[in-house]
């Protein structure tokens, strides 16, 4: 692990990675997927132009220059997101006090902010977690901006984090004046340190544990034995999903702005034919018919003048037939699902075998993000234990514990109960609780059974009956 005592050469080193991060391709990528899920895209900043008679290029102000966003990447990061992160965590261990512990840190709070990380990752490829103890002691989550965070790493295939530098711009006020400043922040093995940024010279302001306990009003600082900052990959390479599609999404904005454009050129705009027109030059020329809507027509040599104009025909057909290619392909190579794909159509409902061949691309997109996100809770968990035994809570470490996304899948569920019905007896009761397409809380529903089980129990024993007591032993008597 690197130490930093932040002397001269340490300071050196910080400053020649943060130039390299901002001037990397890695986080421009970043900075496109973030942009184009806010809706700007390239489209906006284009410019109808033309070549002039001395070879400059000039930019065309009397034609229309329509800047149209089909926003399908955004589209698609909402639909990963929450097809994998939508609904509620299934938390399953067989100790109940630490099942109640995990739930009380994995809450809603907490599930909100990993969508948002969800959104971060595929955004820009990684997102980023730091937990810290708030001012009443809570453990606490923050997300970081991946475009501000410049991970080192300890080995090659970029999974164990050996200290983490974060560059973010900040307004303050001096002298009743609000300036933009940037700060820098080092997460090392030994706490956090804070700097002021400027003209490529650090100033440290502060540099500090990363919790501390008051204990008879007594301040003790502390470390965690590793970095807080946790890694949320989209994949393993860390490539983000616009890096997929942004051609394809510029296609496609271009088509329907395109599109516009012909919709709206009318005949002051359109290509005229001058026939035996003796006047001024057509710049004169066009700028005369846009003002006044006449032209003045001579005769020259007896052979009389005309204008005539040549129509360009617009085939809408063409341009939705284009429009579709590019859809399907936003889709296709996003990973992502058509919810209105042919395959849910038709008479009567879906079946089970078309809505699996339809979720195919996005579920085999998932698996690999599930795979990183199950090693990212890995190293939460590790810090959720040192938690609730620093607490006082209880030791759980070693303990088995399973942290199940729930896919927010459509699904046939007559056919998926009629599967679990079949498997009574060959599978447990928890798994095949966990499979029902009506449970949210595995560990709820298993108290409810157990406690409506007990109340039968109760029941029968008071009115003196049994399992083998029937309704027809009553119409006997």
């Amino acid at each position: 692990m690197r130490t930093f005592t932040f002397n001269e050469e340490d300071r050196k080193y910080i400053v020649s990675e943060i130039d390299k991060f901002m001037s990397s391709d890695k986080r421009k990528q970043m900075l496109d997927g973030d942009r184009y899920f806010r809706g700007e895209h390239d489209i906006l900043k284009r410019e109808r132009k033309m070549i002039s008679k001395d070879g400059t290029t000039i930019i065309l102000t009397n034609l229309p220059n329509n800047k149209v966003i089909d926003n399908q990447y955004k589209k698609m990061v909402n639909q990963k997101t929450n097809y994998l992160l939508g609904q509620p965590l299934t938390i399953q261990t067989e100790v109940e006090q630490y099942y109640q512990s995990l739930k009380q840190l994995i809450n809603k709070n907490f599930l909100r902010r990993l969508k948002n990380v969800g959104r971060d990752s595929l955004n820009c490829g990684i997102a980023w977690l730091f937990l810290h103890y708030d001012d009443y002691g809570n453990l606490n989550f923050r997300r970081l901006k991946p475009v501000e965070v410049i991970a080192g790493w300890k080995d090659d295939e970029r999974t164990i984090l050996d200290y983490a530098i974060r560059v973010y711009e900040v307004y303050e006020r001096k002298d009743d004046k609000e300036e933009l400043v940037r700060k820098v922040e080092v997460y090392h093995a030994d706490g956090l340190a804070r700097f002021d940024y400027n003209d490529g010279k650090m100033i440290q302001t502060e540099n500090k544990s990363y919790f501390t306990v008051i204990d008879n009003e007594k301040e003790w600082a502390f470390n965690w034995s590793r970095i807080p900052l946790i890694p949320f990959k989209f994949n393993s390479e860390e490539i983000p999903l616009i890096v997929n599609v942004k051609s394809l999404q510029d296609g496609l904005n271009s088509i329907l702005s395109t599109f516009q454009n012909n919709m709206e050129e009318d005949a002051r705009n359109t290509i005229l034919v001058l026939v035996n027109y003796d006047g001024e030059n057509l710049e004169d020329f066009r700028k005369n018919l846009a003002a006044y809507g006449a032209v003045k027509i001579n005769t020259v040599d007896g052979r009389a003048g005309d204008v005539r104009t040549l129509q360009v025909e617009v085939n809408a057909e063409n341009y939705q037939a284009i429009l579709q290619i590019f859809k399907k392909a936003i889709i296709e190579n996003a990973m992502g699902y058509d919810a209105k794909d042919d395959r849910l159509s038709g008479h009567g409902q879906a079946n089970q075998l078309n809505i699996m061949s339809m979720y195919s691309d996005i579920d085999l997109d998932a698996n690999e993000m599930e795979t990183e996100y199950q090693a990212s809770f890995e190293q939460l968990l590790f810090f959720f234990d040192l938690h609730l035994a620093n607490t006082g809570v209880g030791d759980f470490d070693g303990e088995d514990v399973d942290i199940i996304f729930n896919r927010d899948m459509l699904i046939s569920e007559s056919s998926v109960i009629e599967d679990l019905r079949n498997s009574v007896g060959i599978l447990s009761t928890e798994t095949l609780i966990a499979h029902h397409p009506w449970v949210d809380d595995v560990q709820k529903e298993l108290e409810l059974l157990k406690a409506e089980k007990a109340e039968s129990e109760l029941y029968q024993g008071t009115f003196g009956l049994n399992d083998e007591t029937s309704d027809d032993s009553y119409a006997d008597e």
